[in-house]
């Protein structure tokens, strides 16, 4: 889980330009399940892109090695 004091607005961003380096089903779901959490801190406006950027991840995860 995402410790508290964490910025959503600029973390998204961040992991979004990140998400293919990612490795491995262990490290997508912990950024996925830091990105499910976050998206309750997020102004309503910003809760689209941030559901694209889950899916995104949930693609990730299926493609990914064991």
């Amino acid at each position: 889980m995402m410790p508290d004091g964490i910025d959503a607005v600029a973390w998204m961003p961040q992991l979004a330009g990140r998400i293919d380096r990612l490795q491995g089903r262990d490290e997508i779901e912990r950024v996925l399940d830091d990105a499910k959490y976050l998206m309750d801190a997020l102004d309503p406006e910003l809760q689209e892109p941030a559901y694209q950027l889950i899916e995104a991840l949930r693609q990730r995860l299926d493609q990914a090695r064991p």
